[in-house]
């Protein structure tokens, strides 16, 4: 006899009039061993204890995955033997730890860093995009334009924020015409960079 929290589907039907003594219909009874079922089902479904304290161990990011991750972000190339002795890992373990990492989508590509000015694109600008209406579900128009590298959706008196590297100023003003012509769009405020202090990866 299965029971659900320690109660036999006997007990239920017991508190419920008694077992087909005259108190409780045939149709009834059929209802209560249909509940029984249901509530049995659910249980089985429910994870237990072990079972939550594995999935938590297997999402969380702990010490030596953000130490894998900050050695990846100064140079992607290294050799899992490399990276496990930083570490203090086998190359298989690492290996795996990585692997985990892009399945979990904490890493969510491995690429490189260009010096833009080496390939003929030392012009960045940072762009404020004023909109006369909700631009959330803009992003396909902003990602249509090659040149823009990040775009933000932010609070305050811009709607967008957009991060835009060209060969020249002639084709950054080109940039901000397409700009114009997504709809919504109302204004622009363009901030050319000078000089760049540094750029660095994520603080982890």
């Amino acid at each position: 006899m299965r029971s659900v929290r320690g109660r036999s589907v006997v007990g239920i039907a017991s508190e419920c009039g008694g077992v087909g003594g005259g108190s409780v219909l045939p149709s009834e009874w059929l209802s209560i061993r249909i509940l029984f079922g249901v509530m049995v089902g659910l249980q089985d479904q429910v994870p237990s204890a072990q079972e939550l304290t594995g999935r938590w161990k297997e999402d969380r990011v702990d010490d030596i995955d953000r130490a894998l991750v900050r050695c990846l972000q100064e140079d992607a190339g290294q050799s899992y033997a490399v990276l496990g002795a930083a570490v203090g890992l086998s190359a298989g373990a690492t290996h795996e730890r990585v692997r985990k990492l892009r399945e979990r989508g904490v890493i969510r590509r491995t690429t490189v860093d260009v010096d833009p000015a080496a390939v003929g694109i030392g012009v960045l600008a940072y762009v404020m995009v004023d909109s006369n209406a909700w631009m959330g579900d803009s992003g396909a128009a902003f990602e249509g334009i090659a040149e823009i590298q990040e775009a933000h959706v932010i609070a305050g008196s811009a709607s967008v924020l957009v991060k835009v590297r060209t060969a020249s100023t002639e084709q950054l003003q080109d940039v901000l015409r397409r700009l114009y012509a997504i709809e919504g769009v109302s204004g622009t405020h363009a901030t050319v960079v000078l000089d760049t202090f540094f750029e660095r990866p994520l603080p982890l």
